[in-house]
């Protein structure tokens, strides 16, 4: 394999803080049998803990040391002169204290990157949303392969979470507008974060929804520029009818919404009422990505939609992936007719 290519590759995983065991260590160990074994475990160095976004948003610093740790195994299994760069790196490392919260930065198909703040924990102040999950990665690189069907239209977002799914869209489908949505407090602050910190200003999401400032909008998005980006507090349970007026969405996203049994009737509640909430009385286009964890969760969910007379089709899933490290057979996108 060629010395950049596999550079990128390790970049792309580390970047992102994926697991270790996803990183492509035989390939590793077959250049460093090469003679140029050293030259590519320095461009791994430099694609990834040396790295201009690694520098300024550096992943966990507990995962960066198991990392340059395994880099050093397996240089010095080759019996080779040590390499300083690595042990300069390691003691720089060293001196860090671990923060609580994390950097992780991933690559769209496109090349852009896009960068979050996480939490280090699934579950933290009793939300599961200061963290990416996988369906949100797979939603997101399905958008950014069929950028149509957002480019110059309002997109509405629920239970956006760290907001990955909305910023790739926003980077590279050139929606209108982008409503992320969700509703508990740390949440909505650390989504509001990281889209500033991905170059995009929020306003509020209570404004109304006049003509005049859609066709204005139509017009900023098809010359190019950036789309206008808002933040919605919106409880599935209490949302009222004039707020989701005042937002005209025409297309629908959710990521890992339906993993609560608890949660699927207000899902589907929330749903009826987007379905006649916009002004020329078409309904949304809904697309929801989903990990399949518990079967009769995802079973429970298509029987609820039927016993709401909403269709739903299931969408082919991608023949590769960029920004998960392997396909993972229980994720699932769906399109719903409401």
């Amino acid at each position: 394999m060629a010395e950049p290519e596999l550079a990128l590759r390790f970049q792309r995983r580390f970047l992102a803080a994926r697991q270790l065991r996803c990183f492509p260590w035989p390939e590793l160990e077959e250049e460093l049998r090469t003679s140029s074994g050293c030259s590519v475990l320095l461009a791994i160095l430099r694609q990834t803990l040396l790295h201009p976004l690694c520098v300024q948003y550096p992943p966990p610093t507990k995962y960066r040391l198991s990392f340059l740790t395994q880099l050093i195994k397996k240089h010095e299994a080759t019996a080779a002169e040590p390499l300083d760069e690595l042990y300069e790196t390691l003691a720089q490392l060293l001196k860090e204290e671990e923060s609580p919260a994390c950097y992780k930065s991933y690559f769209l198909p496109t090349g852009e990157s896009v960068t979050l703040c996480e939490s280090l924990a699934m579950v933290s102040g009793g939300t599961t949303g200061l963290v990416t999950w996988d369906a949100a990665l797979h939603l997101a690189e399905w958008a950014v392969l069929n950028p149509l069907l957002f480019t110059h239209r309002t997109i509405l977002e629920l239970g956006s979470g760290a907001g990955f799914t909305g910023i790739a869209i926003c980077k590279a489908c050139r929606p209108r507008r982008y409503i992320f949505s969700d509703c508990h407090p740390w949440v909505l602050h650390q989504l509001t974060q990281n889209i500033c910190l991905n170059g995009f200003s929020p306003g509020p999401a209570a404004a109304a929804h006049t003509q005049g400032q859609s066709q204005a909008q139509g017009a900023a998005g098809a010359s190019g520029q950036a789309p206008q980006v808002m933040v919605a507090d919106l409880d599935w349970g209490s949302v009222t009818q004039s707020q989701l007026l005042a937002l005209q969405p025409e297309v629908i996203l959710a990521a890992d919404v339906i993993y609560d049994p608890e949660i699927i009737l207000a899902l589907i509640g929330m749903l009826q009422k987007l379905s006649t909430c916009r002004a020329d009385g078409k309904p949304p286009e809904v697309y929801i990505a989903a990990t399949i964890r518990n079967p009769d969760t995802y079973l429970l969910f298509q029987a609820r939609l039927d016993e709401a007379g909403i269709s739903w089709q299931q969408l082919p899933a991608h023949s590769s992936s960029a920004l998960l490290s392997d396909l993972q057979p229980n994720l699932t996108l769906l399109q719903l007719f409401l």
